[in-house]
C-alpha cells in the first residue's frame, strides 16, 4: 500500500511559485508516495460563488486525517499561516511530520531550532535533524529519514 503524504505549502498562491511544486512531487512520486497537494484538490472549490473557504479547510483538514504524514514547506519569516496551523493538526493527530526550510534567514525563538519551537514537538528531540531538509537533495539522501518513513511500511510511533 501507498504511504500518503499531505505537501503542506504556501506556493498555490502565485503561478511563479506553483512551478516549484513539480518537483517536490517528481521526488515523492519517484518513491511511490501518493500526494495530497491541498491546492490542486481543492480547486474545485475554490470556483464555487460561496461558502468556498470553510468548505476548503474542510477538505484540508480531512486529507491532513487520511495522509500517514506532512512535508512541510516553511520558508519565509515567519512561515505561512496556514501551513503553520497545518502543521499544528499534524501534530495533534500525531502524524510523521517532514520541514523543508531552504530560507536561509533565522525564523527561530531559541538558538536550539531554526523555526519556532513548539514545531519539534512533532519531531523526535534526539535526531529531528533527519526530519529536516534545506534542500530537495536532501529528501533524497540515506542520512535523513524520508526514503527510510517511504519504503517502510509502519508509521513512526509519536514522540509525545
Amino acid at each position: 500500500m501507498r504511504k500518503k503524504l499531505y505537501l503542506a505549502n504556501p506556493y498555490g498562491f502565485s503561478k511563479q511559485t506553483k512551478t516549484l511544486l513539480n518537483e517536490f512531487i517528481e521526488i515523492f512520486n519517484d518513491l511511490n508516495v501518493e500526494v495530497f497537494e491541498p491546492f490542486e484538490r481543492t480547486k474545485p472549490l475554490t470556483q464555487q460563488e460561496s461558502e468556498w473557504a470553510y468548505d476548503v479547510a474542510r477538505s484540508n483538514f480531512h486529507d491532513l486525517k487520511e495522509c500517514d504524514c506532512i512535508f512541510a514547506i516553511v520558508n519565509g519569516n515567519p512561515p505561512d499561516e496556514g501551513v503553520m496551523v497545518e502543521l499544528g493538526i499534524a501534530i495533534a493527530l500525531q502524524k510523521t511530520i517532514f520541514l523543508y526550510r531552504d530560507d536561509f534567514r533565522n525564523c527561530s525563538d531559541s538558538n536550539q531550532y531554526p523555526l519556532n519551537l513548539m514545531l519539534f514537538l512533532g519531531l523526535p528531540k534526539d535526531d529531528w535533524e533527519k526530519y529536516y531538509f534545506e534542500s530537495l537533495q536532501d529528501i533524497k539522501s540515506n542520512k535523513k529519514r524520508f526514503v527510510e518513513w517511504a519504503k517502510n511500511k509502519p508509521n513512526k510511533p509519536s514522540t509525545f
